[in-house]
């Protein structure tokens, strides 16, 4: 194998070097050689694989908390600002 230096991957190549490392159908030697990747730089990307895993499927629960959350203080923020405002237009006289 040819060394090539400063080869940026995309994230969807790296995940399917990573899926095939996991799958274990293949040695590393063979996989390196199919998509013409050290065997070190799949290990690499096989461990991150696997570390990030939990993630995939913690990641929408999280996203919908924080939008509950954002959500919460949006309404709380509108009614305070509506508050002001009706305050407002009454002390100038605008409110009769």
């Amino acid at each position: 194998m040819a060394r090539r230096s400063g080869r940026n991957h995309s994230p969807a190549f790296k995940a399917k070097v990573a899926l095939a490392a996991v799958k274990g159908e293949r040695t590393l030697a063979e996989l390196a050689e199919q998509f013409d990747v050290h065997p070190n730089q799949i290990q690499d990307w096989k461990k991150q694989l696997v570390a990030q895993a939990a993630n995939v499927f913690g990641a929408a629960v999280l996203d919908a908390a924080n939008q509950d959350q954002m959500q919460q203080k949006l309404h709380a923020k509108i009614g305070q600002l509506t508050m002001e405002k009706d305050f407002l237009a009454t002390a100038l006289g605008h409110g009769r």
